[in-house]
């Protein structure tokens, strides 16, 4: 098999938008946060997420292609696990990123409630 060059391969920008879509879905988030926990079966994914058994192997199959779970069999039991720890960082930056933003948004509510504050 010939080396691919560089020219071959997608611009990274848009490898990065590829993973930030598959991790664009409630749901994968989701199973990406309880796995950040441990271990966990298909089962024990379906039943926290509500979703039938197609979906959520749909979603499973989707970050699996992308890399981010990789799964193992135990006899009849299959168990998905986050493959590479700095995902579980990505979702921390994410939260923090969001709690910043609520915590501005609630300080310039907090100044126009506040007929006496400056600027409000």
């Amino acid at each position: 098999m010939p080396n691919r060059s560089a020219t071959d391969q997608p611009p990274v920008y848009q490898v990065k938008a590829e993973l930030f879509r598959v991790l664009g879905h409630p749901a994968r988030v989701r199973i990406l946060e309880l796995l950040r926990e441990g271990e966990r079966t298909v089962g024990d994914l379906q039943q926290a997420l509500g979703l039938d058994s197609s979906g959520t192997s749909q979603h499973l199959s989707a970050l699996r292609r992308r890399d981010i779970v990789e799964a193992r069999r135990e006899g009849t039991s299959v168990y998905y696990r986050i493959k590479d720890p700095r995902t579980s960082e990505l979702l921390e930056i994410a939260r923090k990123i969001i709690t910043t933003s609520i915590e501005d948004s609630q300080a310039l509510l907090a100044q126009l409630a506040d007929p006496e504050a400056p600027g409000g």
